[in-house]
């Protein structure tokens, strides 16, 4: 056990953990994707509300959630700390292979992953924090169920356009930051090959470009179309 400790404080473990950390929450991101995309239905939040309250109350789904939160705060501190490391070491500011070309996402991805920890506690304090632990929500009953009404809180705060950018300028950072941290993930553990790698750099390439646009419809269809 006490090798493992060592591994992971080490820079390559710190490395690891930082890709195994990065990986699952590429997959949360496909899942959370899936559940939002149903504010974009024209029901009247029906299916957003219950599947919101589905989410909080399912003992399994809370179970995951609190991993999903340690994940997210491990992965942001491994992120600063792999930075300071690589500073130190006048290196560079991300796990990159010196033979290749650095892009400006690489060389920042500790400035966006700031940008999107800060767009994440935006984001859970307006509508996570007030669904699980206020009453500010009004409630609304479908065939007998009834659950608080976070769709009318969704599209309220996505009627104010600087909730939109912040949102926006959230999704943007997400984006540069899946540009490198996608492949890179799979090249720091050791899954390079010339044959497969050019198939994982363009997933990557799609899945940053495909992933936050899907987001991003949510906010920009609440404010231009459900005033």
């Amino acid at each position: 056990m006490q090798w493992l400790v060592q591994f992971f404080s080490s820079g390559i473990g710190k490395k690891v953990l930082m890709s195994l950390t990065g990986l699952f929450l590429i997959l949360f991101l496909i899942v959370h994707l899936i559940g939002n995309l149903q504010l974009l239905k024209d029901d009247g939040g029906q299916a957003f509300n219950l599947y919101a309250d589905f989410m909080v109350h399912n003992p399994l789904i809370k179970t995951i959630s609190y991993g999903l939160y340690f994940f997210i705060l491990l992965h942001a501190v491994l992120g600063l700390l792999i930075a300071a490391y690589n500073r130190k070491l006048k290196g560079q500011k991300y796990a990159v292979s010196n033979s290749q070309k650095t892009t400006w996402a690489s060389k920042n991805m500790a400035l966006l992953g700031i940008l999107i920890l800060a767009f994440i506690f935006l984001h859970m304090g307006d509508f996570w924090f007030k669904m699980k632990f206020t009453d500010q929500l009004n409630l609304q009953t479908y065939d007998g169920v009834t659950v608080k009404d976070l769709y009318a809180r969704v599209s309220i705060a996505y009627q104010e356009l600087w909730i939109v950018v912040a949102y926006l300028v959230g999704l943007f950072a997400l984006g540069f930051h899946l540009w490198h941290g996608f492949q890179s993930a799979f090249q720091t553990l050791g899954l390079n090959h010339k044959k497969y790698t050019p198939t994982i750099k363009g997933l990557g390439k799609i899945y940053s470009l495909v992933i936050p646009l899907a987001y991003a419809i949510i906010p920009i269809y609440h404010y231009f179309f459900m005033k």
